[in-house]
C-alpha cells in the first residue's frame, strides 16, 4: 500500500514549467509517477514532457478530479500562494520542494492545511519516495530499493544513507519521506510515524532528526504506543551550542534540541538508538527476527 504516495496517485506540479521543476517532472514520469498536469500562472496550454499545463490549480483539477497529491516548485516568495491554491481545490498532500519559505508564510500555510486536513511535506523537502511504485520530488532513485521499512528524515542525505544502508543489508523501503531542512515544516515526525504504523506493507520504521528545534522530542510520546519498532538515529552529536549546521533549523540553543535531549526522550519512550548509519540494519534485523530473516 505505502503511505502518501503509490502507483495510482494522481499527482500535479506546480512550477512546472520551471528549469528544476521541468528536469524532475521528466526523472519522475520515467520512474512511473502518474503525473496529470502542471500549474504555471500564464503558460496554460503548453506542454512538459507531454504534461498539459494550466494556468491554476483549479484548471487543472477541473480537468483531473482524480488528482489528490501536488508537488511545489515555485520561488520562496510565492510558495504560500501556491500552497493555499493547492488547499482550496482539495489536495490531500503537498510536498513543497521550495526552501527557505519566509517563517510567517510557512505558519500561516501550515494554520490552513490543518482546519482542512492536508498534510504539507517541507519545506525544502527533496521528496517522497515508494520505491518501484511512485517518486514525488528530487530524490535518486537509484538509492532506494522496495522492502518493508519505512524511513523519515529531515535531511535529504542522510534519507539517502539510511536507504544505501538498508539495501546492503538485504531490506529495502516501503516509503521514505523527507520532512524537510527549514525552520517551519509542514508535517513532524509522529504525523509521519502514525501513517507508518497503519501502513500493512510496512513492518518497522527508521526515523532520522538532527540537532534543533523539538520535533523529535515531541514524536517520542507515540513511539511509546507503536505496534512496530523504531530505530532513531540522530545526527550533529559533535555540534557546539549555537553552532548552525546546513540546515536552518538545525542549531541548538541551551538545552533545547541537542543530540543529548533527542536521544534521551526517544529512548525513553522505546526507539532503538542507532549511533552509526551502519548500526540501523542490525538493529532492525534484531527487532524484527524472524519476520525479516
Amino acid at each position: 500500500m505505502a503511505i502518501i504516495v503509490d502507483k495510482n496517485t494522481a499527482t500535479i506540479v506546480q512550477g512546472v514549467t520551471g528549469t528544476n521543476a521541468a528536469l524532475h517532472t521528466k526523472f519522475m514520469l520515467k520512474y512511473g509517477t502518474k503525473i496529470v498536469g502542471g500549474v504555471t500562472p500564464g503558460k496554460g496550454g503548453q506542454h512538459v514532457e507531454d504534461v498539459p499545463v494550466y494556468d491554476t490549480v483549479r484548471d487543472c483539477i477541473d480537468e483531473n478530479p482524480e488528482a489528490t497529491v501536488t508537488s511545489i516548485w515555485v520561488p520562496p516568495r510565492f510558495a504560500k500562494d501556491a500552497i493555499l491554491e493547492a488547499i482550496d481545490t482539495g489536495m490531500k498532500s503537498i510536498v513543497v520542494i521550495t526552501e527557505r519559505i519566509p517563517i510567517h508564510d510557512m505558519l500561516y500555510a501550515r494554520q490552513a492545511a490543518k482546519e482542512r486536513g492536508v498534510m504539507i511535506i517541507g519545506g525544502n523537502t527533496p521528496g517522497v519516495i515508494s520505491p518501484g511504485k511512485a517518486l514525488i520530488g528530487m530524490l535518486p532513485k537509484i538509492a532506494f530499493q522496495s522492502g518493508r521499512i519505512g524511513t523519515v528524515a529531515r535531511s535529504g542525505a542522510v534519507t539517502y544513507y539510511i536507504a544505501n544502508s538498508l539495501n546492503l543489508a538485504g531490506l529495502g523501503e516501503s516509503t521514505s519521506v523527507g520532512l524537510g531542512g527549514d525552520p517551519i515544516l509542514g508535517t513532524n515526525f509522529e504525523d509521519v510515524l502514525r501513517l507508518f504504523e497503519k501502513d500493512s506493507e510496512t513492518d518497522a520504521v527508521v526515523m532520522a532528526g538532527e540537532i534543533g528545534g523539538v520535533y523529535e522530542e515531541l514524536a517520542a510520546p507515540y513511539i511509546g504506543e507503536m505496534s512496530k519498532p523504531v530505530v532513531a538515529y540522530i545526527t550533529g552529536k559533535a555540534a557546539p551550542q549555537g553552532k548552525r549546521l546546513g540546515h536552518a533549523g538545525a542549531i541548538v540553543e541551551g538545552n533545547m534540541g541537542t543530540a543529548a535531549s533527542k536521544i534521551k526522550a526517544l529512548k525513553d519512550n522505546g526507539a532503538l538508538i542507532a549511533e552509526t548509519l551502519s548500526e540501523i540494519p542490525v538493529l532492525l534485523k534484531e527487532a524484527l527476527g524472524s519476520v525479516i530473516g
